[in-house]
């Protein structure tokens, strides 16, 4: 037996080992999977163990999360802070080997993955990034920027509309540094895959662009790695399609029944009998000082990187200087962008973002996003910066099509490609589609931005199919994710800086329609969440919040109701801020001992009644509306302040 096969078997007995230690896992994909990866990390993959955030490295997305049993094992062999003790620890509370890969919590892991198919999207997004860096800093005879992003794939994520999206935007894009390696092993958690999909991939994938690599010997090392090279070379992306076994080497090889079994301790006898392995979480040294080779070489790549950068910076000096200042985001002047938007005060947030994006984009290079199909609509287009093509990798504006759910997640792995700030756009009706990306972006704490428009009923004529009522809500639910619904560019401008500068995951809601000014608007209040924007009592009666355009609606309300009451109003732009700031701070907003506190929004988002408290109130939307224009749905639904008013003096006479 040569080394390279005893040491594939060692993985596939270190694997089976630590599913069955831990009595749950994938044991199918993990043993299927296992010459294709190893080869991978023994013959290309460019990595640095000694500094795992290498810029230059290459990215390793495993979208088929639930193969990380050999996704760990492989990163200990070859050198990565996973210990034989972690591995031991697979599944554990707490462990640094959790169920599926965790990004932050694994040392190698680019990106948290498991709900299948996004890690391709998330790929492609890298990918995209890759190529703009490629574009921006190489010069003949300095590659700077070099580097290829290896997707991990099966069945079942390219059964996912997500997969498909992206994949057909990265054929469009010819993002030839991208390589898919699909694993191919016909079966699914319910059975054979032909009792759900019967296509032709290699040509399906043919058709949207990419270049088509069969490996009908999968689980060959030698075959695995010959196609990978070749992969490399391709001038579009790459899907390597490995026809494997999942389960090899089981007595439930082949079928459905592998997927998630484990081994009894006398199946896993046997198993590793069979592979001539008779240790315990054990690698040997011959096998380490393989795994070893290739760490070397990573950590020499890096080292010739380094030299080859220092050049640069004598033969290329400025080229040297921004590339070093690329993702300074310390540098934003935030006052700026403030003095230069204020002069379209009054107009919808969805034409004001468009002025404060092309002014982040002034100072930022490192800004790059785009919409699902409805620039022209949502106006997230960043002026003068062209359109991101095949052809063109300096612009900052990626058209996406009309895939909003690929959209997000590509969006998330520009993001996650060192520092880019990304964003992405579409209607606040649709963001529905996006919600497991944003949902994933959330859980990794990835600051990007999403521009979600005609952000209420008064969306009009377009029906209740596109009125975004339960949006909100859903948004708000998301752990982590951080939604700022702005009344004016202050408020807009506030929300960039939770993103750039807090380094949160924002979804902004702007409207469709033109906003009135509001006097007593803050940067810095907004900055906190919610603030007072009208206090014209330190004790009062009655605390009108609002959201948006619901602000200067607000202040009408409060206007009336002055007439009986002492009455404040709040701008809340985002809830997620205020209930981070202290109780202090928030029963003075708030002001715990008004008789009313009454929120009014174009939702049905009753989260509105926890910031609130006991006396708390909310006027929203409770149902579907009408066809119609903006001012009459927004009027029938009973947006209207003398509607408003007798809302909350019913409140106040229920309360005595």
């Amino acid at each position: 037996m040569n080394i390279v096969n005893k040491a594939i078997n060692y993985c596939k007995a270190i694997t089976a080992e630590t599913i069955s230690n831990a009595k749950s896992g994938h044991l199918g994909v993990s043993l299927g999977a296992s010459s294709i990866l190893f080869a991978l990390f023994k013959d290309h993959y460019n990595f640095d163990v000694s500094d795992t955030d290498f810029l230059n490295r290459d990215r390793l997305v495993l979208s088929a999360g639930h193969a990380s049993a050999l996704y760990y094992t492989l990163l200990s062999m070859f050198g990565f802070d996973v210990s034989l003790q972690d591995l031991k620890e697979f599944r554990k509370l707490g462990s640094k080997t959790p169920g599926h890969p965790e990004y932050r919590t694994t040392e190698g892991v680019e990106v948290s993955t498991g709900p299948l198919g996004q890690g391709i999207a998330n790929a492609v997004g890298m990918a995209i990034a890759e190529t703009v860096m490629e574009e921006r800093f190489n010069t003949v005879g300095f590659d700077i920027i070099n580097h290829h992003t290896y997707c991990f794939c099966g069945d079942g994520c390219l059964m996912e509309g997500v997969a498909q999206e992206a994949i057909s935007l990265a054929g469009t894009l010819k993002l030839n540094k991208l390589i898919l390696l699909y694993d191919c092993n016909e079966v699914t958690i319910d059975g054979s895959l032909e009792l759900a999909n019967r296509e032709n991939v290699a040509k399906k994938f043919s058709a949207m662009g990419w270049n088509v690599i069969n490996v009908p010997q999968g689980n060959s090392y030698y075959f695995c790695s010959q196609a990978i090279g070749r992969a490399k070379k391709s001038s579009k992306p790459t899907v390597i399609i490995f026809n494997t076994t999942i389960g090899i080497g089981t007595q439930k090889e082949g079928t459905s029944a592998v997927h998630s079994a484990v081994l009894s301790a006398t199946e896993l006898a046997a198993f590793k009998e069979n592979l001539h392995v008779k240790e315990s979480f054990y690698i040997p040294s011959d096998v380490r000082e393989l795994c070893m080779a290739s760490a070397r070489r990573g950590k020499l790549n890096h080292e010739k990187w380094n030299q080859n950068l220092a050049m640069y910076s004598s033969t290329h000096p400025e080229l040297y200087k921004s590339f070093m200042a690329f993702f300074d985001r310390k540098k934003i002047n935030f006052e700026r962008i403030l003095k230069n938007i204020s002069k379209f005060d009054g107009q919808s947030t969805r034409k004001i973002n468009q002025h404060a994006l092309s002014e982040l984009a002034y100072q930022c290079p490192q800004l790059l996003g785009g919409t699902a199909d409805v620039g022209p609509s949502t106006f997230s287009v960043i002026d003068n910066a062209g359109n991101f093509s095949a052809g063109y990798r300096r612009g900052k504006n990626i058209h996406f099509g009309v895939r909003e759910h690929a959209m997000t997640a590509i969006c998330t792995g520009i993001a996650l490609y060192e520092d880019f700030i990304a964003f992405d756009s579409t209607f606040l009706a649709f963001s529905n589609y996006a919600l497991p990306a944003i949902k994933m972006r959330c859980m990794m704490k990835v600051p990007a931005m999403s521009f979600y428009t005609h952000d209420s009923i008064f969306v009009g004529q377009d029906g209740p199919t596109h009125q975004p009522i339960e949006q909100l809500a859903q948004l708000r639910c998301i752990i982590g994710n951080t939604v700022y619904r702005p009344c004016d560019y202050k408020e807009l401008v506030a929300g960039y800086s939770v993103c750039v500068k807090d380094y949160k995951p924002v979804c902004f809601a702007l409207s469709r329609q033109d906003l009135p000014s509001v006097e007593g608007t803050s940067f810095e209040g907004a900055l906190l969440g919610g603030y007072v924007v009208e206090n014209t009592t330190s004790k009062p009666e009655v605390v009108i919040v609002a959201s948006g355009a619901e602000v200067s609606l607000a202040v009408k309300v409060a206007k009336e109701l002055r007439k009986k009451y002492q009455v404040n109003v709040v701008s809340m732009p985002s809830i997620e801020m205020f209930e981070q700031q202290s109780a202090a701070y928030k029963n003075k907003v708030i002001s715990r001992d008004a008789h009313l506190v009454l929120a009014i929004e174009a939702s049905n988002d009753c989260k509105w009644l926890k910031v609130l408290g006991e006396k708390g109130a909310f006027f929203g939307v409770e149902d579907y509306q009408k066809s119609g224009t903006g001012e009459e749905v927004y009027e029938s639904a009973g947006f209207v302040c003398k509607n408003i008013v007798k809302f909350a003096e019913s409140k106040l006479k229920s309360q005595k």
